[in-house]
């Protein structure tokens, strides 16, 4: 049996005068106009949507989602809260079930969040899927192979034994996943939903109900406000956080419309140690200023179109 084809855009066999995005995996529901009419001959086609296994699909605040039997593996993470900033814990569950796509096909829902993958430029990082690419600042490398999920970034400085619970820390994290599952467009209510979640995950405790900063003691909200990211509009919170071992650290949640298939809203994490050892927290700034849509003209050279972040 012949191996899947790479991630990208293929035509899409329900609807062959559009392109789907395939994730390697399983076809998403990222569907987009071609720029121009491609001969089939010149476009490869992955596997019939029919049958495919589903992997991991990232959801904030589902609202009526209804997950059938199947068989695969996944993990949903729900993000609530009432728009208030007080989100709720994240929960990763496993999942299963192919449902019927919209031509009524058995096809899996939206799979997983975008991969980090090389650019071509080694101070780009893209995300294919939500079609933005990441500049690379000095100190930072590119987070795919990390064993962190859905990362973009991370610092070069590899782990080391936190200072909490035995395991082991990173001194900076960046984060990109696909909001999916949920009615909720506002990139202000996403990002002030999910904050406290993406704090949680950071500095409270991790997947194994370890604690290895001995939990968040107290947090400041430092920073929140508009900005613009690849030239869309989105909105981000950024809290300071204090933790029972060590010198706690910067969090930032932010949200904006994807450059790319459903316009999707996408969530972007941030997680940088305060103290000496840590990235500096203008890092998080340079980042983000230097998000652009794959494709923009000046996406291999870096600098983005992103404003300068100051309290709202």
């Amino acid at each position: 049996m012949s191996s899947s084809p790479p991630p990208g855009w293929y035509r899409d066999p329900s609807y062959p005068l559009t392109e789907r995005w395939w994730d390697g995996t399983a076809w998403t529901d990222h569907r987009r106009q071609p720029d121009q009419p491609v001969p089939p001959v010149l476009q490869p086609q992955p596997p019939s949507a029919k049958g495919l296994g589903r992997t991991k699909v990232v959801a904030l605040a589902v609202v009526g989602a209804v997950l059938v039997a199947g068989a695969v593996t996944g993990g949903v993470l729900l993000l609530g809260g009432d728009g208030g900033g007080d989100g709720g814990q994240e929960t990763r569950t496993a999942t299963s079930s192919p449902t019927s796509d919209a031509d009524g096909s058995d096809s899996p829902s939206p799979t997983k969040s975008a991969t980090a993958s090389p650019s071509g430029d080694p101070n780009t990082v893209v995300d294919d899927l939500n079609g933005i690419a990441f500049p690379i600042p000095d100190g930072w490398e590119n987070g795919d192979g990390s064993a962190e999920d859905d990362a973009v970034l991370v610092t070069d400085d590899g782990i080391y034994d936190c200072p909490g619970d035995n395991g082991l820390c990173r001194t900076g994290t960046v984060v990109s996943r696909t909001v999916t599952g949920s009615s909720e467009t506002s990139p202000k209510v996403l990002a002030e939903n999910d904050i406290e979640d993406a704090a949680n995950d950071a500095y409270d405790r991790d997947e194994l109900d370890r604690r290895p900063y001995n939990g968040i003691t107290g947090h400041e909200v430092v920073a929140s406000g508009s900005v613009a990211v690849a030239g869309r509009a989105g909105y981000y919170v950024r809290w300071r956080v204090t933790t029972g071992a060590g010198p706690g650290g910067y969090v930032q949640s932010l949200v904006f419309p994807s450059s790319s298939g459903s316009e999707a809203p996408v969530l972007v994490r941030f997680a940088v140690d305060a103290g000496d050892d840590g990235p500096p927290v203008g890092d998080i700034d340079e980042i983000v200023e230097g998000i652009r849509a794959v494709g923009d003209a000046d996406t291999e050279t870096g600098g983005g179109v992103g404003s300068s972040l100051g309290p709202s």
